[in-house]
């Protein structure tokens, strides 16, 4: 982006949400909210078993009872489809196996949801029972053959295990010579059970067939291009007769981030019956839909020279990933390819593989597959502190990675403020004088990350633009962005609002936000990886400029000026340099239309070439900019209960330029509360044949599934850390992900300095922690460790 000006009138500045009045009145209309004339109700059959071949499905029945107007079975699309182009390998409804408890087989369509589920209950369906494989272990070590149910998946290749999704294996520098030259290594295992999103929106879907064959869908997805592509090939229409309508959405955080089978039937049953079909999940299967985060096995091996530099990092992971692919290609890479920052590696491997397992498929969640790896590496870093007598914050800064570099890696860091996010955190939690000084019991924990601004590469590869904004100009002094964003809740319209208010000069109440419309808005291809603010902020940045240097010419024309002297801003254009050259924006507006004709234009946005390494896979990870966290957590162990207690996360955050304040803010405290709830509460955990019925949710519900209340939560301090970046819009970065990251591990790290013990399994629930307490009382070892300055023969950087 060319050089920005010193002051604004609106970025930067606190401002209000466009759409916080509908949500806060209920006028906002959610999916499930829409009716339409004749609408039918539509259900899902859903598998019993684990793994099983279907022999028959009998469906008489159900279509005999009355009120039921379709009935649709895997057979009738069979098409494969998967968000990632190089791993199809779902139908819409099972067609020969099911993979999964609550994997989809039959769907009927009636009058209301009543007949639809006894309907459901007439459905005969004969199944053929297969081996379940739960535990990814056992699937990577299988042998036999497809047919028999030893593999979930039929093998790529013949020979190969078909309990495999994808293998990356990937090494930089010498790490032979880089773990020579250390003189401490830790190594470690870690376990992070798999989470769900629990948004507060339930998946929902409408179809509706129009005369000749137009297909339309009102879906609570958070990428509509995406599904209307799918939409497409699943269903074998034309692109261009499928129309995806995107109404407010009730929270996602990845969850809704691929096309799921709900959207597929109200489509298929909507052309079978004639008439529009909706269906709404309940939470249960919201829980079976899941594609939430990966259970991970972990281990690490990492070195550092006497004066605290890392010198190599050694790495295997295992991925659970359930029963189909979702994006799992991509989150194998990014359980390595994420790591390399904020902190200057020596050298580096990462060895991960993901296996396939008869349970609900993981995808991505908040932080999507580098969540994981985080939690693990920064408890590393910090038992290296403690081996080498370091502060841990000070062990950090010695590695700093910095600004306008490469990682080991080879991707590309523009802007980097994770110094200044350490500084925030150490000086508002009083770090220097408390950590290692707390009473046993009470203890600081600190940890730090770094995540994308949004992927280098699209999911499908393609040349086109990764998003786009459209920009008209009303002669009243309105202006209306048309804008392919999704509004998931994070702020989307409110950002595409406040950049064309600062860049054309009309008051924020005079911006018109339409999106969520496949029809007549330019293509952005969704709200995944952090990527809205800065791509669709680059691409409304660009429509707003273009349109505005035609405003400018035309007014500096009718004052026979400069163009350059003229400034659109509050409402009106005038020359700061003559005091009688002003008149209001919509008057503007109203000489340029004279001039130009009507007032619109486009502004799109893609990446940079240059952000990555040549080597295959080298795309996966790589990003125009990263953002930068730190965190200091606060927590209170009682060692005769195990229970851990919160008090405080201080989150600092290097966002760029905040375009908005208030919203950053929102966002770092929703992360860090997130991060929160995973680390001491929350568990996806399915039975296994020892304790009743194999692959069935342990808690599929929101009052066994525990996340946190506001009771629970502790005190969430949002420190802003603005390092301007070149490539985003007005310097901004993300916001929406990466102050998730460092928390887990700022706790775990914390209640070793509490207690003295280490935790390397998520979650820190009062039964793990308790027993990690009596292990090390039996040992001998419970107590508050030393601070380095009172170790005898205290080295190094205390």
């Amino acid at each position: 982006m060319s050089e920005q000006p010193s002051e604004f009138s609106v970025i930067g500045r606190p401002q209000r949400k466009i759409d916080g009045l509908a949500k806060s009145t209920g006028r906002a209309a959610y999916t499930d909210d829409l009716t339409l004339p004749g609408l039918l109700h539509g259900k899902i059959l859903r598998s019993p078993h684990p793994h099983a071949r279907i022999v028959s499905i009998d469906t008489s029945k159900a279509e005999a009872l009355p009120g039921v107007h379709g009935v649709l079975v895997g057979r009738e699309l069979p098409r494969l489809y998967g968000i990632i182009p190089w791993t199809p390998d779902e139908t819409a409804l099972a067609v020969d196996r099911v993979r999964h408890i609550g994997d989809g087989v039959a769907a009927v369509a009636a009058v209301d949801e009543d007949t639809a589920l006894r309907a459901l209950g007439l459905i005969e369906v004969e199944y053929e029972v297969l081996p379940a494989i739960l535990d990814p272990q056992d699937a990577l070590a299988a042998e036999g053959s497809y047919d028999a149910g030893d593999y979930i998946h039929p093998p790529k290749k013949e020979g190969w295990n078909g309990n495999v999704t994808k293998m990356v294996a990937l090494e930089f520098g010498d790490l032979e010579s880089g773990f020579a030259s250390a003189d401490i290594e830790v190594e470690g295992e870690y376990r992070f059970e798999g989470t769900t999103h629990a948004a507060i929106e339930p998946h929902c879907a409408i179809g509706q067939f129009e005369a000749g064959g137009r297909l339309t869908v009102w879906s609570s997805t958070q990428v509509p291009h995406y599904l209307h592509r799918e939409l497409a090939q699943v269903l074998e229409l034309d692109p261009a007769n499928v129309r995806v309508i995107q109404p407010p959405v009730g929270g996602a955080f990845g969850g809704k981030s691929e096309p799921f089978d709900l959207e597929f039937c109200v489509a298929a049953l909507a052309r079978k019956t004639g008439r529009p079909v909706k269906i709404l999940y309940t939470r249960e299967e919201v829980f079976y839909a899941h594609r939430g985060r990966h259970p991970f096995d972990m281990w690490y091996r990492t070195g550092m020279t006497r004066d605290g530099r890392l010198t190599a990092v050694d790495a295997r992971i295992v991925l659970d990933g359930g029963a189909y692919a979702s994006f799992g290609l991509v989150t194998t890479y990014y359980s390595g390819q994420l790591l390399t920052a904020p902190y200057d590696l020596g050298a580096y491997r990462f060895n991960s593989v993901r296996a396939y397992t008869n349970k609900p498929a993981c995808g991505p969640k908040r932080g999507h597959g580098s969540v994981q790896p985080r939690f693990a590496f920064e408890v590393q870093v910090d038992k290296l502190a403690e081996a080498g007598g370091f502060d841990p914050m000070e062990l950090r800064r010695r590695n700093l990675l910095g600004p306008d570099t490469r990682t080991v890696n080879e991707l590309r860091v523009t802007s980097n403020g994770f110094e200044q996010c350490l500084e925030s955190v150490e000086r508002a939690s009083g770090w220097k004088e408390r950590w290692r000084r707390l009473p046993f019991g009470r203890g600081l924990g600190v940890a730090g990350s770094t995540y994308i601004s949004g992927t280098n590469y699209p999911i499908y590869p393609n040349d086109m633009p990764q998003s786009g904004i459209q920009v008209q100009i009303d002669r009243s002094g309105r202006v209306a962005v048309f804008s392919g964003g999704s509004e998931i809740g994070q702020g989307t319209d409110s950002a595409m609002a406040y950049i064309a208010a600062e860049e054309l000069g009309v008051p924020l109440a005079h911006v018109r936000v339409m999106r969520g419309d496949t029809d007549f808005t330019p293509v952005d291809l969704g709200a995944y990886s952090s990527r809205v603010t800065f791509m669709l902020g680059n691409a409304c940045v660009d429509a707003c400029r273009k349109v505005k240097a035609q405003v400018c010419e035309a007014v500096a024309h009718h004052w026979d000026g400069d163009p350059d002297a003229v400034v659109l801003r509050e409402g009106r254009a005038f020359d700061p340099s003559d005091g009688e050259r002003t008149m209001p924006i919509r008057r503007a507006f109203q000489v340029a239309e004279a001039r130009w004709g009507t007032l619109g234009a486009t502004g799109s946005y893609n990446t940079p070439k240059d952000v990555h390494g040549s080597y295959r896979g080298g795309t996966i990870g790589a990003s125009p900019a990263y953002s930068f966290t730190a965190h200091v957590a606060e927590v209170e162990v009682d060692p005769e209960t195990g229970v851990v207690r919160v008090d405080r996360i201080w989150v600092a955050h290097d966002c760029g330029r905040a375009l908005n304040p208030v919203l950053v803010e929102g966002q770092m405290e929703g992360s860090a509360y997130m991060g929160f709830g995973e680390a001491l509460m929350e568990e996806h955990v399915f039975k296994d044949a020892d304790h009743g019925r194999a692959g069935l949710h342990n808690a599929p519900s929101l009052l066994d599934y525990r996340i946190p209340t506001s009771v629970d939560t502790p005190a969430l301090e949002a420190l802003i850390v603005e390092s301007i970046d070149p490539e985003g819009p007005y310097g901004a970065k993300e916001a929406g992900e990466g102050p998730l990251h460092p928390s887990i591990p700022a706790i775990a790290n914390a209640i070793h300095d509490a207690v003295g013990v280490r935790v390397d399994r998520l979650p820190f629930s009062p039964p793990r922690v308790w027993r990690a307490i009596q292990a090390a009382r039996e040992a001998g070892t419970l107590g508050k460790p030393p601070h380095p300055a009172d170790r005898v023969g205290a080295g190094v950087a205390s």
